[in-house]
């Protein structure tokens, strides 16, 4: 049969504009349903992140139409009574050729997102961002396998539309069952990767595997042998699917909620100045105010410093947007910061980069409790909040300061607008002061406040 002929009776063509439509209005309606154009486009971009997000949502509908289909031809094969003609061609390639046009539209379900998001969001794909659509496209072909050999044993009229819902719902309802490893080994990835991470190999071989196992043994029952022999060889080949099944159940087992293997890192940032260096991720959205963020950072610690504010100023304040899902901790040379979501165009700007360097910058000499609890003295709050409060006016960040510490005090104390008053009336009154005795003030501050502490512990 030619090509113009098998496009012309192929499911795959006359129900396109079904699952074209479909996969074309849930891009628009699901993928832009919690972030619109607006935000998404805004960064941060990242593209093996922008991928995956992207297939989410279209993994189980494209292995439910493959099946589909693959049932209806694989259905219409015998039908036509193929298998039962001379042999003139192998019949892994009368499967082939049939299959073709059926596999073309699994992929295209699978492509057409993808290559939607990546032109949204002007990102150039790359491997590893290519990776979980290769996964999706070989495992398309896996379920086409399966899917014909259905239609060979089971009447296609009511088994192409059943198995379409039963797939689609096997795949969809293993992300929410018990035990963790099926919703890994389903062939939809439940780990999605944050900013500067990348699928390691194993998350993606592992469901792959675990389905094409199934598909290697059904096809070699197509095998041109004797029927002992082929009896032999898919024996032995469905033990090896069970095997394989089995490792990759076990490999997954260990895996958490949306925890497969992911490597972070590996996004590009960009740098300027020294003492310190300021890097920010090239695609996180604010690269393009690079130079302003370093202002203010330098400008926050020199303020600080002339107030009389003991500020040891880092090597390096880096993005903590670079650092993906594990976040690292800052020390004394090298500060993380998420500098990226604060200077970024749905940031709040740079009031928040001077946020940062206050919360990062000011230290006292004793440390305080993380969180308060029965029986305890919170006296020391108000001369600790006072303090860092006087260093945030310095600074001019005293707005999400307040706006932060009033947060804090509604869940703690039930007085928190007389406590949160008490702070703001001895800033106020220190702010009055002259600049060395404010400086002194402010570390009279800190001491009461250690002491406060030291006295509640005891």
């Amino acid at each position: 049969m030619n090509l113009r002929a098998r496009l012309c009776t192929t499911p795959a063509v006359w129900t396109a504009p079904v699952w074209v439509g479909i996969v074309v209005f849930y891009f628009f309606h699901a993928l832009h349903l919690e972030d619109p154009y607006e935000e998404v486009i805004a960064g941060p971009l990242w593209a093996p992140d922008q991928v995956a997000q992207s297939l989410f949502y279209f993994y189980p509908f494209a292995y439910a139409i493959t099946c589909a289909l693959a049932i209806w031809e694989g259905g219409r094969l015998k039908r036509d009574g193929v298998w039962g003609l001379a042999p003139g061609r192998s019949r892994y390639r009368v499967a082939a050729h049939t299959l073709v046009p059926v596999m073309a539209a699994g992929w295209l379900i699978l492509v057409l997102p993808v290559a939607m998001r990546l032109i949204e969001t002007r990102l150039l794909p790359t491997p590893a961002a290519l990776a979980p659509l290769l996964l999706g496209m070989g495992l398309v072909v896996a379920w086409a396998v399966i899917g014909c050999a259905l239609g060979h044993f089971t009447p296609r009229l009511i088994s192409a539309p059943l198995s379409a819902v039963v797939v689609y719902y096997l795949i969809v309802q293993t992300g929410q069952v018990e035990p963790v490893w099926l919703r890994h080994v389903s062939g939809a990835p439940d780990t999605v990767p944050d900013f500067g991470e990348q699928y390691k190999a194993l998350t993606l071989l592992v469901p792959f595997l675990f389905t094409a196992s199934v598909a290697v043994f059904v096809a070699l029952w197509w095998l041109p042998a004797a029927r002992a022999v082929r009896r032999r060889v898919c024996g032995a080949a469905g033990i090896g699917a069970v095997v394989v099944m089995a490792l990759c159940a076990h490999a997954a087992a260990g895996w958490g909620y949306g925890n497969g293997p992911i490597s972070g890192g590996h996004a590009a940032a960009r740098c300027t100045g020294t003492a310190p260096r300021v890097c920010v991720a090239e695609t996180g959205g604010a690269a393009d105010r690079l130079d302003q963020v370093r202002g203010e950072i330098v400008r926050s610690f020199s303020e600080l410093q002339q107030a009389g504010v003991n500020v040891t100023t880092p090597k390096t304040v880096s993005d903590n947007l670079l650092n993906g899902r594990h976040k690292k901790a800052s020390s004394r040379s090298t500060w993380w910061l998420p500098l990226s979501q604060q200077a970024g165009k749905n940031g709040p700007g740079m009031i928040a980069i001077r946020y940062g360097v206050l919360l990062s910058s000011v230290r006292f000499p004793c440390t305080f409790p993380t969180s308060f609890e029965d029986g305890r003295s919170a006296a020391w709050v108000v001369n600790h909040d006072a303090a860092l409060l006087w260093a945030a006016t310095v600074i001019h960040a005293d707005q999400p300061y307040l706006a932060w510490r009033r947060g804090e005090y509604g869940g703690i104390f039930q007085n928190s607008a007389q406590v949160l008053a008490k702070v703001e009336q001895r800033v106020r009154a220190a702010r009055k002061l002259p600049a060395a005795q404010q400086t002194a003030w402010f570390h009279a501050e800190q001491t009461k406040a250690c002491g406060l502490v030291q006295e509640g512990r005891r």
